[in-house]
């Protein structure tokens, strides 16, 4: 029955068998730990080592997601969504990754935690267009989520050891890249809605599998294909970073999908904005500890 709710597990712990708080706390922190390690790589090859190379990174990052989730045991055989389902997916998450890895190239870190906190907002508005979920928001809950959102701005900037650092194509990047989350977040939430035998595994799988060759034709035509592969060939331990920080992404991101399936797109927004700013005092911490600074 489309009604009835599959049994869910992240990573062998089981979900469905558990009280709500304890599903949210699990899903949350795989979340939290996958993008703090994410945070901490990104900080460290872009800002430090100098390399921006946000769809080059995306495709490598791609390539260690399917060897993930092959030894997770997921095959094609179980997927119960069309491949075309996924098609409109992937060309919205590759251009999510690619934007907003490209524009801290443009934005220094605080500033793109600023814009990354609004994520909320746009994600409860284009859920009330997406076919298949159409959910309403109140006037109370958008305004609990403008709230939370000056706050969030408001310890980012007082947190913050440096000023924001603005650019106009950052910015630019970064603004496409929240409509893409915004899409994204509401999308996947319907596909979950419409077919909950749908497995994270499987989302993340063919997201991934339909939306590498999306990346191909921006590094063709921006050069960057042949500049990142001869910087990091000159460089190798690089793919050893980027291999390291696509393994804990990937913990995040079954997480994030593991929260959109049994709590929403938009509670999943909120937790990810609150983690940017706890990912950000973090990365801080850490590149200090580190003697990067």
């Amino acid at each position: 029955m489309k009604n009835e709710q599959p049994s869910r597990s992240l990573f062998c712990i089981s979900l469905s068998s558990r009280p709500r708080w304890q599903q949210f706390l699990i899903c949350s922190s795989g979340f939290f730990f996958g993008y703090l390690v994410n945070g901490i790589c990104e900080e460290y090859v872009y800002n430090r080592l100098q390399f921006s190379y946000g769809w080059y990174f995306t495709f490598v990052q791609g390539f260690v997601y399917l060897m993930l989730i092959y030894l997770n045991g997921f095959t094609t055989k179980q997927m119960v969504n069309p491949w075309k389902t996924y098609v409109k997916l992937s060309a919205v998450l590759m251009g999510s990754n690619g934007l907003t890895k490209g524009s801290l190239a443009f934005l220094n870190y605080p500033a793109q935690i600023m814009f990354k906190s609004t994520k909320v907002l746009p994600v409860m508005v284009m859920g009330a267009f997406i076919p298949g979920l159409r959910r309403k928001y109140s006037v109370q809950e958008y305004i609990s989520a403008m709230l939370l959102v000056v706050g969030l701005i408001l310890f980012t900037l007082a947190d913050a050891k440096t000023s924001p650092n603005f650019s106009l194509i950052g910015i630019m990047m970064i603004t496409a890249a929240l409509v893409f989350d915004a899409f994204l977040g509401n999308l996947q939430e319907a596909i979950f809605t419409m077919n909950p035998e749908t497995t994270q595994m499987e989302m993340l799988f063919c997201s991934t599998v339909v939306g590498m060759p999306f990346l191909i034709p921006p590094m063709v035509l921006t050069g960057e294909l042949f500049k990142a592969w001869s910087s990091c060939s000159q460089h190798p331990y690089v793919y050893g970073v980027l291999i390291f920080e696509a393994m804990a992404t990937f913990i995040g991101q079954v997480s994030v999908l593991s929260l959109i399936a049994l709590f929403g797109a938009a509670t999943t927004a909120m937790v990810k904005a609150l983690e940017d700013s706890k990912s950000e005092r973090w990365n801080k911490k850490k590149l200090n500890v580190a003697g990067f600074d």
